[in-house]
């Protein structure tokens, strides 16, 4: 598992970038947009991870680079006025399978620890220090906290950001590679959620 690899962290960068500003949780500068922010940026890291899951996949897409945002862009009617224009070079590090995988992750809980508790168990344990780094009550990765168990002010911050309906255009690119990657499934509603093998 490539995990805190800094080859990733343009893609994670930029990628959140991308869906704080197609789903903003307030104005910049704010502790909403902060929040929500924080929470697009685990969401694009647990998804990240899973999409490069180790350091040559990494060192790959840090040298190709990973496609841009460009059908993001038109799928979220977020298209800017000259994509080449001075500031907007970001875009080309956005990767819309993380984004997409990201979407979904945000719009479903089970799916969210899913995801994590698979980041987790594939990712190597350096010595002294593990990492995601300890626990809190109920098992949950601290560095995940706001995408796993986020509380009032979390979800008030990100009322579009994890608003099921407004992902679905962004979340439906890539939900089913997702879904079998991480032995999920859909269901009649059309709703993602854990397999047949979920335990109590």
């Amino acid at each position: 598992m490539a995990g805190p690899s800094t080859a990733l962290s343009p893609v994670i960068a930029a990628s959140t970038h991308w869906l704080a500003r197609a789903y903003p949780g307030g104005e910049s500068n704010t502790v909403a947009h902060t929040l929500a922010e924080l929470q697009a940026r685990q969401a694009v890291t647990v998804a990240a991870w899973l999409r490069y899951p180790t350091e040559i996949d990494a060192a790959l897409v840090a040298i190709a680079g990973p496609g841009g945002s460009a059908v993001l862009d038109w799928k979220a009617g977020s298209e800017p006025e000259d994509e080449f224009a001075e500031g907007e070079g970001w875009r080309t590090w956005v990767d819309e399978v993380v984004v997409s995988w990201a979407a979904c992750l945000l719009a479903d809980p089970m799916l969210a620890r899913r995801g994590v508790d698979s980041v987790i168990a594939a990712m190597p344990i350096p010595e002294p220090r593990p990492r995601p780094h300890s626990r809190r009550a109920g098992g949950l990765p601290t560095e995940f906290r706001r995408l796993l168990q986020p509380d009032a002010r979390d979800r008030e911050a990100a009322t579009l950001l994890r608003h099921p309906d407004l992902l679905d255009p962004i979340a439906a690119m890539h939900r089913d590679t997702l879904l079998y990657l991480l032995d999920a499934e859909v269901p009649s509603d059309g709703l993602a959620q854990l397999g047949g093998n979920q335990t109590s």
